[in-house]
C-alpha cells in the first residue's frame, strides 16, 4: 500500500487520474490566459507547468500571461501583457494595479475566443468572467484554476461585499468602480457557475466549495507540485533549525509562529524566517525579538536553505495549497502546521498538525519536534516519499490533462 494512499482514495482525486488521458479525449487548439507569469516564483511556477501540460502534447495554441521567465513553449504561442497599455497603471495602489491587469488580460483573453481559434479555455478564478461568458456564447468547454479557496470560504455571506457597496456609492470613485474594480463577488459566483470544470488546489479548498453548494462532479482535484530535482534533502543539522518560507504576513500564522516560538525559549534552536517582510509583521517582530530569529529575506536559493533545517513551520490560516510546504517535504523535512496550508501535512506521518489560529497548539508541537529528533527525521523521510508519489510536476500536469479530458467530453455531450 503507498504511502499516500489515503489521499488517493479522496473523492476528488481518482487513481484514474495520474493515468494519461487518450489523446482523443483532449482539446486540439487551448488557450491558457493568466495574469501571473509563465516561470518564476509562486504562481507563475504553477501557470508554467499547467501551460507545460498542454504544449507537451500539442493542443496549446496560445497563452495569455505577464512576464515570461522560460525557454521550452516558444515564444510565437506566447502573447505577452508585460508591455502593454496596462504599465500606465502602475502608479495605482497594488490593490488597484492588480485589478486593472486582471481586467485587462480578462478582455484580451474574450476577444481571442471571440475569433473562433480555440475549442478550450484554461482561466483563473477572479480575471476570467468576460472570457467564461464567451465560452458559453461559443459553445467552448472551460476549467477554472483556484488559487485558494471559493470566494466565500465556506460561509454564506451577502451578493455584494461592504467594500464593494461602500465604492459603488462614493461618487468620486463610481467611475473606477465600475470599469476597474477587482472581480465583484457577483461575478467571481458567476465565474463558478459558467466553467465546466473548476480546478481544486487542496481538500480544504474543494470543502469551501461543497460548503457553497457545488456539485461535486464539476470539481477536479490537481494539487501542486515541486521539482524533486532541485529540493532534495541534505544533512541533519546538530542545532534545532525550524523554516519558514512564504511572505511574512499575519494570514499565513507568522505572527503566531513567533509568539510560539518566544514562549518556548528553546535552547541550541533557530528559527529562519524566509521570504519579503510586510509592515504588519513588523510590531509582532518587536514584541516577540529573540537572538535566536533570523530574517533571511527572499532568495531563489531556498532549497539551500531547507537543506540546513531539521523542521519546517507553516502554520497558515488559508492557502490553495502552499508550495514550499512540498518544497520542505521534497527536502526530507517533517512538516509542522494547519490542514489549512494544504494537503502535505498528514498528523504524526509527515509531520505534526495544528488548528489554525492556536498559540499553544504550535507551540507544543515544535516543542515536542525539538524533543523527539528522530522520530521527525522518521516523518521527514514520509515527506519525502509523498511528493515522489504524488506531488510531483508530473502528476500535477497529468490531474490537469485528465481535468481537460473531462470539460471536453462534456463539451462534445
Amino acid at each position: 500500500m503507498r504511502l499516500w494512499y489515503a489521499l488517493s482514495r479522496h473523492p476528488l482525486n481518482a487513481e484514474s487520474d495520474l493515468t494519461p488521458p487518450p489523446s482523443g479525449d483532449l482539446p486540439k487548439a487551448l488557450l491558457y490566459a493568466t495574469s501571473a507569469g509563465l516561470g518564476g516564483s509562486g504562481l507563475n511556477t504553477t501557470s508554467l507547468q499547467g501551460a507545460l501540460a498542454s504544449w507537451r502534447c500539442g493542443f496549446l495554441e496560445e497563452a495569455i500571461c505577464y512576464p515570461v521567465k522560460q525557454e521550452e513553449i516558444p515564444h510565437q504561442r506566447i502573447r505577452t501583457l508585460q508591455h502593454h497599455p496596462v504599465r500606465f497603471f502602475s502608479f495605482l495602489d497594488s490593490q488597484d494595479y492588480y485589478a486593472v491587469k486582471k481586467h485587462y488580460l480578462d478582455w484580451q483573453a474574450a476577444r481571442r475566443l471571440k475569433r473562433g481559434e480555440f475549442d478550450f479555455f484554461h482561466g483563473w478564478s477572479g480575471e476570467s468572467f468576460q472570457a467564461m461568458v464567451q465560452c458559453r456564447l461559443s459553445g467552448i468547454p472551460s476549467v477554472m484554476d483556484i488559487p485558494t479557496w471559493h470566494r466565500n470560504k465556506g460561509q454564506s455571506k451577502p451578493g455584494e461585499t461592504l467594500s464593494e457597496r461602500r465604492e459603488r456609492q462614493n461618487p468620486a470613485r463610481w467611475w473606477y468602480f465600475e470599469k476597474y474594480r477587482t472581480v465583484s463577488r457577483q461575478q467571481n459566483l458567476a465565474e463558478y457557475d459558467l466553467a465546466d470544470i473548476i480546478l481544486m488546489p487542496s481538500r480544504k479548498s474543494a470543502e469551501t466549495f461543497l460548503a457553497a453548494g457545488m456539485n461535486e462532479a464539476k470539481l477536479h482535484y490537481v494539487g501542486r507540485g515541486v521539482d524533486i530535482q532541485q529540493y532534495q534533502p541534505g544533512e541533519a543539522p546538530e542545532v534545532f533549525r525550524v523554516a519558514f518560507v512564504g511572505a511574512l504576513i499575519e494570514r499565513k500564522g507568522v505572527h503566531l509562529l513567533l509568539e510560539a516560538w518566544k514562549k518556548l525559549n528553546l535552547s541550541n534552536a533557530e528559527l529562519v524566517l524566509v521570504g519579503s517582510l510586510h509592515e504588519e509583521m513588523k510590531p509582532y517582530l518587536k514584541e516577540f525579538a529573540s537572538e535566536n530569529v533570523k530574517l533571511t529575506g527572499s532568495t531563489n536559493r531556498v532549497q539551500d536553505i531547507l537543506k540546513s533545517c531539521a523542521a519546517f513551520a507553516f502554520p497558515s490560516e488559508c492557502e490553495g495549497f502552499a508550495k514550499a510546504t512540498l518544497e520542505a517535504a521534497a527536502c526530507g523535512l517533517p512538516l509542522i502546521g494547519t490542514r489549512e496550508s494544504g494537503d502535505a501535512i498528514v498528523h504524526q506521518v509527515t509531520g505534526l498538525q495544528v488548528e489554525a489560529g492556536q498559540v499553544d497548539q504550535l507551540a507544543a508541537a515544535l516543542e515536542y519536534a525539538a524533543s523527539h529528533r528522530d522520530e521527525m527525521a522518521v516523518m521527514g523521510r514520509n515527506a519525502r516519499k509523498m511528493v515522489e508519489e504524488q506531488f510531483t510536476w508530473d502528476h500535477y500536469r497529468l490531474r490537469l490533462l485528465n481535468a481537460y479530458a473531462k470539460a471536453h467530453s462534456m463539451g462534445r455531450n
